[in-house]
């Protein structure tokens, strides 16, 4: 089960990046796919998840409205799309699959994590 994400950088206030997660096959198709963010001295937080069919998203207060979710079965791929960047976004990005088909917002809901992308944010 191998996760694989991209699309990190630096980049000012206001800009947007756009990450990527490419997953095999197995990995992917019939599981929630999420993203989670981890600032220096913090713990590992929730950002946003798409549900098995691309049917439902979730996202944390601090991301609706200005990031999406998606996913491309075809390419088995997940991505992030972050508007409206903010300092206060910088850290290291993880996509995860769920052990679910549905709702999964907790560290401990995920059981396969990539290996992460830095983001940041300069003021």
């Amino acid at each position: 089960v191998q996760l694989q994400a991209s699309g990190g950088g630096l980049v000012q206030a206001g800009d947007s990046l756009r990450l990527s997660c490419a997953a095999d096959g197995r990995t992917f198709s019939s599981y929630t796919m999420g993203w989670f963010r981890q600032a220096p001295g913090k713990e590992r937080e929730f950002v946003a998840a798409i549900s098995w069919n691309g049917a439902n998203t979730y996202y944390t207060d601090s991301a609706e409205g200005r990031f999406s979710i998606s996913r491309d079965s075809a390419k088995n791929t997940v991505y992030l799309q972050m508007n409206s960047l903010t300092p206060e976004d910088t850290g290291v990005y993880y996509c995860a699959r769920s052990r679910y088909s549905g709702p999964a917002q907790k560290v401990y809901d995920y059981d396969y994590w990539g290996q992460g992308t830095q983001v940041t944010v300069s003021s």
